[in-house]
């Protein structure tokens, strides 16, 4: 039985539906992202969980108990907020024992779980400081410290690092996977970070417009889209979506790719993708990975379908561990991602490898997955 149960969940303000039908549900001990853009419904879902919002209809179960219509206190859930909600005039120490105090735990009692927190998060010399001598960093420990000696069913993240700068959030986002693996707590957390999604999820939930988009593992959201919003939100930098057509010859279905001055670009289908069959002449939307698009040394030479082709660069980009470049196919620009030290210059014309196993093909009306 899942430990978080999502059943047909609606929320509605006035008139606007805000959540259409949210059904998730989470396995004991597991952490699921929350991801979208801003707008998308997810602070608003992860507040019903937490009982800050009513549910308009619909049901959320934690450990096999309905919630609805239980205050927020009664739920068993600990909340860490964007902004940190530290009072500035208490230390660490009365900080992260505030709660306990006002639930009449014994001092003594309070000072083991303080101690215990502060050794996981790594701030035990920071137990008589005040707020305002911490970096962000410092604040988001002392939060979740204050989260963690309750002890609860399951945390709620909303936004954790969205104050932080670039370094010290990828630095946070390591202490939020390490908490985890240490405590095998239940997490759900808000992000419209990607990144964050996918390194710290066991499933991810892609919203948009009040609706879950895909619901699965960070692997199967990111290799298996369910749709084309899906498919470009999630990755950095994101899915080539091209504009192309399939045609069906004597070695099989093709896609074709337009590409200025030029032939078009034809592409084998790999074998297996019989949705496509249907489309033969009709208009698709060809998607793949910037990573699967590379340079032919650095080519995957376990895939089972691969193409070459000479591309026209417009543009290099080095960064450092891998370099991008730029070239135009079925009317876009489209990024592939080469070896740090390809040999590749904007203005000439360099081969590039398709790995075409990692291809996939949307409906342009529909915009869902056909293979």
């Amino acid at each position: 039985m899942a430990f978080l149960e999502i059943s047909g969940l609606r929320k509605r303000f006035g008139a606007v539906d805000i959540l259409k039908g949210i059904d998730l549900e989470l396995e004991k001990g597991g952490f699921l992202v929350l991801v979208g853009p801003s707008g998308c419904g997810k602070s608003t879902l992860l507040n019903t969980i937490a009982g800050l919002e009513t549910i308009t209809s619909g049901e959320i179960r934690i450990d096999g108990r309905p919630v609805n219509g239980l205050h927020p206190s009664k739920r068993d859930i600990a909340m860490v907020f964007q902004s940190y909600a530290l009072y500035p005039n208490m230390t660490v120490a009365g900080n992260i024992a505030f709660g306990m105090e006002m639930r009449g735990v014994p001092p003594q009692e309070r000072k083991q779980a303080i101690d215990k927190v502060a050794k996981v998060l790594q701030i035990g010399h920071l137990l008589d400081r005040k707020p305002s001598q911490l970096s962000g960093g410092q604040r988001q420990r002392v939060a979740m410290g204050r989260a963690l000696v309750r002890d609860p069913k399951l945390f709620l993240f909303d936004e954790p690092l969205s104050n932080l700068d670039a370094k010290l959030r990828v630095d946070m986002r390591i202490e939020i996977k390490r908490l985890h693996q240490a405590t095998g707590k239940t997490i759900v957390y808000v992000t419209h970070d990607q990144i964050e999604a996918m390194t710290l999820a066991t499933r991810i939930a892609v919203m948009k417009d009040g609706i879950v988009q895909q619901f699965g593992t960070p692997a199967e959201i990111y290799n298996n889209p369910a749709n084309m919003f899906v498919a470009d939100f999630m990755g950095s930098p994101a899915m080539n979506l091209l504009a192309g057509t399939i045609e069906n010859g004597a070695g099989g279905l093709t896609v074709s790719l337009e590409r200025p001055n030029a032939a078009p670009l034809k592409l084998p289908v790999m074998a297996g993708n019989n949705g496509l069959t249907s489309y033969a002449g009709k208009q698709i939307v060809f998607g793949i990975r910037p990573e699967a698009l590379t340079d032919p040394e650095g080519a995957d030479r376990n895939a089972r379908t691969l193409a070459e082709s000479d591309c026209l660069i417009d543009v290099v980009e080095p960064a450092g561990s891998d370099t991008f470049a730029v070239t135009k196919l079925g009317g876009k620009e489209v990024v592939a991602r080469l070896r740090a030290d390809a040999r590749i210059s904007a203005g000439q014309t360099a081969r590039l490898a398709f790995n075409l196993d990692k291809a996939v093909f949307f409906d342009p009306e529909t915009q869902a997955r056909i293979a």
